[in-house]
């Protein structure tokens, strides 16, 4: 199923997409309480989509991908290093990332996010699955001057709408072997697959689990590629991960 969650008639639904036809179609409910099919079907051209979920907290791996650790010359991490973006830093499919203007150099990082579906505490590795509502893009936008290589990277990242995700779940795909890019200005920049992950999806559910609380429409982000570049107002960024539709946003 691809989940996507939308405004329609001043209404807010969620629905599974169809891509061949470039539809949803509506279901009652939610993914976390249960999801009603109904047999009513509208064109994406007249819904407003929106973020898939709502989140409390995104949580991110930094440097999760060997060539990503080696670009920015720091070791490879022992344990997972872990930050949090708020969730007034979600933005939906086509929405605008803000450039603050205390910014100079503004970077994309295209990862794959996993969307927690029930409430998770303590979870093995081998009961991750049950926990796991689906995976979707996500760009961890990040004030490459405002972050230190050493210390708290929350600042660079947790400005409002630093966070895209969507715009489906998709609740079948494998998350151990897909491909995964970002291109700006239909230019290539980061090309990579998830199987190059230092830090496997069971594993930081597990980890993470043990720390704190996982809740309902919580996302994972799982680490970016190598690629990391600027990027200046006006331009167009996509994140295009296997077995979804790619998330596209402008920078303003």
């Amino acid at each position: 199923m691809n989940i996507i969650r939308f405004k329609y008639k001043d209404e807010i639904l969620f629905g599974n997409f169809n891509q061949e036809k470039n539809t949803a179609t509506i279901y009652e409910g939610t993914p976390f309480n249960g999801l009603f099919k109904t047999n009513k079907e509208v064109s994406l051209d007249k819904i407003e989509i929106m973020t898939p979920c709502d989140y409390s907290k995104a949580v991110c791996i930094g440097l999760n991908y060997r060539d990503h650790a080696i670009e920015f010359e720091l070791p490879i991490p022992e344990t997972p290093i872990v930050f949090i973006k708020p969730s007034t830093s979600a933005l939906a499919h086509n929405k605008t990332v803000i450039k603050p203007d205390m910014c100079k150099r503004l970077d994309y990082e295209a990862e794959l996010a996993v969307v927690i579906k029930k409430e998770a505490k303590n979870v093995k590795k081998d009961e991750v699955n049950d926990y796991i509502l689906g995976y979707t893009c996500a760009n961890d936008i990040t004030a490459r001057d405002l972050q230190p290589k050493k210390g708290q990277w929350t600042i660079a990242k947790g400005f409002d709408t630093f966070c895209p995700f969507g715009y489906v779940i998709n609740t079948e795909i494998d998350p151990s072997n897909l491909k995964i890019s970002s291109e700006v200005n239909n230019k290539i920049m980061q090309e990579s697959n998830t199987n190059n992950l230092i830090f496997d999806v069971p594993f930081l559910v597990s980890y993470l689990s043990s720390v704190m609380t996982l809740l309902p429409g919580d996302i994972i982000l799982t680490g970016t590629p190598g690629g990391i570049s600027k990027m200046e107002k006006g331009d167009e960024v996509k994140v295009k991960i296997e077995g979804l539709p790619p998330l596209i946003n402008k920078i303003g």
